[in-house]
C-alpha cells in the first residue's frame, strides 16, 4: 500500500529525545512507531493499552519512585525471592 498520507504532531524535545533513543533500542524509526501504533489502533478498534487516571496510592508509588524513596534494594533476586517467598 501506496503510504501517501502525513502525520505531524508536536511534542516537547525531552519527550521525542526520551522515545526516539527507545525506539532505536527496540530497532524501529520513529514513522515505524507510529505506522505500528495506527496498526494497533485499527486492528483493536481502539487504543491498544489503558488509558486511565491513577488512583491516590498510584500517584503515590509512582512519585516515590521517581525520587527514590522508600527502596528497598536486594542483593541479588535469590534474596528479594526469599523475603518474599
Amino acid at each position: 500500500m501506496a503510504k501517501t498520507d502525513t502525520v505531524r504532531a508536536r511534542v516537547e524535545p525531552e519527550l521525542k529525545a526520551e522515545a526516539e533513543t527507545i525506539l532505536r533500542a527496540l530497532g524501529l524509526t520513529p514513522a515505524e512507531a507510529i505506522r505500528l501504533f495506527y496498526r494497533q489502533v485499527a486492528l483493536r478498534r481502539g487504543l491498544p493499552f489503558a488509558v486511565e487516571i491513577p488512583n491516590a496510592e498510584t500517584r503515590d508509588a509512582m512519585r516515590e519512585a521517581r525520587e527514590r524513596e522508600n527502596l528497598t534494594e536486594w542483593s541479588s533476586l535469590d534474596a528479594l525471592k526469599r523475603a518474599h517467598g
